[in-house]
């Protein structure tokens, strides 16, 4: 007999700043009621600890981007109230930063979005006995970045806390490339470019295309 038929369906929290995602996460789990149970959810960060305190879930599910503190910030604040308690970060940011400061904040899990039903339920799974859950493609990915920086084989960009992907969306910008071709080249959605451009404008200092570019340049990130 499995672990997790011993303890009886695992207990969880949902923590979104949209009630459409709640709900569209409960109806995903709603077939797996004899291995995973939503006892309690919360519509954005600011009255969830109260919520996961109450109701003492076996996983913390949770967006990374919400409102006000992220999922990142509740994560920390989770386990700083209870270190066992476990979190699982949901996102629709297949980026290893995120990646990244999900493992730093003690985070259990980091999946993306797009996850089916019968996957999530294996992960939560995997999660309450001990293991971490993390999106595979996105795995792959950060073990390569984490290899390249042990050998110092960084990328343009790196040292400004760019990711890979950044650089890359970054290069094309500086080649005057808009958002919808960097999309179809990279074969990922507009919105996706533009949350990437957002967090480069953030990483170096700037609002808007043109000043990216520009301190590109000036940085000698691009030539």
């Amino acid at each position: 007999m499995t672990a997790a038929l011993v303890a009886g369906p695992i207990r969880v929290v949902l923590v979104d700043d949209h009630e459409m995602v709640i709900e569209g996460l409960k109806a995903m789990l709603s077939s797996f009621r004899a291995r995973v149970r939503v006892v309690g959810q919360a519509v954005g960060v600011e009255n969830a600890l109260e919520v996961i305190s109450s109701l003492k879930p076996d996983i913390v599910l949770c967006d990374v981007r919400m409102k006000g503190a992220s999922g990142l910030d509740l994560c920390r604040a989770v386990r700083e109230h209870d270190p066992n308690r476990k979190v699982v970060l949901l996102s629709v940011y297949d980026d290893e930063q995120y990646l990244f400061q999900a493992m730093r904040v003690g985070a259990s899990g980091y999946l993306l979005k797009g996850i089916n039903s019968d996957e999530l339920v294996r992960q939560l799974e995997s999660v309450r006995e001990g293991s971490t859950a993390i999106d595979s493609g996105l795995a792959a990915r950060a073990v390569d970045t984490a290899a390249r920086l042990q050998r110092d084989e960084f990328w343009p960009g790196a040292r400004h806390g760019l990711t890979q992907r950044e650089s890359e969306i970054l290069s094309f910008v500086v080649t005057g490339l808009s958002n919808r071709g960097i999309a179809t080249k990279l074969v990922i959605g507009d919105e996706t470019v533009k949350s990437h451009l957002r967090s480069i404008y953030r990483k170096l200092n700037v609002s808007d295309r043109t000043a990216a570019v520009a301190t590109a340049l000036r940085e000698g990130i691009f030539r």
